[in-house]
C-alpha cells in the first residue's frame, strides 16, 4: 500500500529516537525525547490552500526537521509515519 498525501500535506518517516546519550548512558523509552529527524516518503501536489496558493519545497529523499508533536502519526505494513503540513517542517538537512 502506498501513500499520497493531498495538497499541502508531506509524509514524514521519523528516524528512531537516541537510546544512549553521548556520555554512554542509556535511556528508557520514557525519558527519549520524540525524534525531529525525518525523512519525506511523499509529498503533496501543493496548489490553492485556505485561498493561498502553495508551492512545495520539500522533495521525496530529503531529510528534516520538523516541529517536534506536529501531525498525524499512521501505520501502514508495519512502517510508522507521520503525515505534517508543509508549514511544520522548519528546516531541510544537507
Amino acid at each position: 500500500m502506498s501513500i499520497k498525501p493531498l495538497l499541502d500535506r508531506v509524509v514524514l518517516q521519523v528516524e528512531e529516537a537516541e537510546e544512549k546519550t553521548k556520555s554512554g548512558i542509556i535511556l528508557s523509552s520514557a525519558a527519549q525525547e520524540k525524534p525531529q529527524f525525518a525523512r519525506v516518503v511523499a509529498v503533496g501536489p501543493g496548489g490553492v490552500v485556505d485561498g493561498n496558493e502553495v508551492k512545495m519545497y520539500v522533495n521525496v529523499g530529503d531529510k528534516v526537521i520538523a516541529s517536534k508533536y506536529a501531525g498525524t502519526e499512521v501505520k501502514i505494513d508495519g512502517e510508522e509515519y507521520t503525515i505534517v503540513r508543509q508549514s511544520d517542517i522548519l528546516a531541510t538537512v544537507e
